[in-house]
Order: structure tokens, then sequence, then C-alpha cells
């Protein structure tokens, strides 16, 4: 299922970072958590492939299940 939500994101300038319990194998999940109003998500494999953008409140809630 896809939605997309009109909303375009500058992410040519982003502060990516992995968790600090990322392996250090270069196969993790990497944010941006400096964009106001939303977190661009991308597979750090593939740097220049598809962003995911979530709310801030969407993901908060996803990472405070993870815990």
């Amino acid at each position: 299922m896809s939605h997309e939500c009109g909303t375009s994101v500058d992410v040519d300038v982003p502060t990516w970072r992995a968790s600090s319990y990322s392996g250090g194998q270069g196969d993790c999940v990497e944010v941006d958590d400096h964009i106001p109003g939303v977190v661009p998500v991308r597979d750090s494999k593939r740097p220049g492939g598809p962003v995911l953008a979530f709310s801030r409140t969407a993901w908060a809630v996803f990472v405070s299940r993870l815990v």
C-alpha cells in the first residue's frame, strides 16, 4: 500500500545518521531528524535511492514500539 501526501521534502543536504545500535556493516536504516515536521528515512546501502518521509508523530510511535 502506498500513499502520497503531496508534500515535497528537500533532502539535498541532509544530516543522515544511523542508530547507535547499528552493527557497522553498512546495512542499516538512516534518518535525518533535523527537518521540521518530517523524518526522512533511507537504506544506507542505497544512499541515492528512495527516501520514505514520516511525520514526526508517526516516527515517534514506530520507534517507541521497537524498544
